[in-house]
């Protein structure tokens, strides 16, 4: 018996899959592209043919994300907050704060010991230090969104970029190229100013360690350096950070598998 977590946000859809014993036995990530759904169902087949299971092998499919109520096969859809938070937890038991920063929004959230949900706060009103913000700042600067965590590393004069509005902070970036700013010192300003919003969201909610970040910019190792020096603590950081929420739900789904 197989239980499934469906994590479908606005650039990538994420499953798990997990066995009886809580094992993950099968994965996937596929970008969302034009269709949520579609996208679903590819993450959902690679992740089966992994497992070399069938759809009927499963008992329980949770889907969570912004395309949670657009999963047709799923049992039950349950918040991507409360998602992170027991995906988080079950990878680092003594995780307090999650932070999780994705593709359109960022949350902060605080958990107890059993990952369960204290109080959260969320960025959902404009795309300002997110995934997407850091798209739009790397088309500006013509580098691939995996080349800037490892050039804001070699950066040796930071440079300030003061607007949260996406649109302005791009002309603020196109205005310090042609002023001769270093590419490097550029996108380390940037990586700053999601750290500043993000520590800006978690003072109302209040950091207790451990924090562990979860989402898609978990992976750039500058924002996470940044984060890092603003909060004076290490953050834990999960080996596939985007599969965090689908983690979450797929151990929501064993717990009303085996309480069935």
């Amino acid at each position: 018996m197989l239980f499934a977590g469906i994590d479908v946000g606005s650039l990538s859809a994420k499953v798990i899959l997990l066995d009886e014993s809580r094992k993950v036995v099968g994965e996937a990530i596929t970008l969302t592209g034009a269709s949520s759904i579609k996208a679903a169902e590819r993450s959902y087949a690679e992740a089966l043919a992994q497992a070399g299971a069938r759809r009927e092998d499963v008992a329980v499919v949770v889907s969570t994300g912004y395309g949670r109520d657009r999963i047709p096969f799923a049992h039950k859809r349950v918040t991507e907050i409360s998602c992170h938070a027991k995906g988080a937890s079950a990878l680092f038991p003594e995780t307090r704060t999650v932070i999780d920063i994705g593709g359109q929004d960022s949350k902060v959230i605080r958990v107890d010991g059993n990952g369960r949900v204290q109080s959260f706060q969320m960025n959902d009103k404009c795309a300002a230090g997110t995934g997407r913000f850091l798209e739009v700042m790397a088309r500006a600067l013509e580098v691939e969104l995996s080349e800037m965590g490892p050039l804001s590393r070699q950066s040796r004069n930071r440079m300030t970029v003061s607007s949260v509005c996406t649109v302005f902070a791009e002309s603020e970036v196109v205005s310090l190229i042609a002023s001769g700013a270093q590419r490097e010192d550029i996108i380390r300003g940037i990586h700053a100013a999601i750290a500043d919003r993000t520590r800006s969201l978690a003072g109302r909610v209040g950091i207790e360690p451990e924090v562990t970040m979860t989402g898609g910019v978990a992976k750039n190792a500058g924002v996470v350096a940044e984060l890092s020096e603003r909060l004076g603590l290490r953050l834990n950081l999960p080996e596939e950070p985007q599969t965090a929420g689908a983690l979450g739900a797929a151990l929501f789904a064993c717990e009303q598998g085996m309480n069935k």
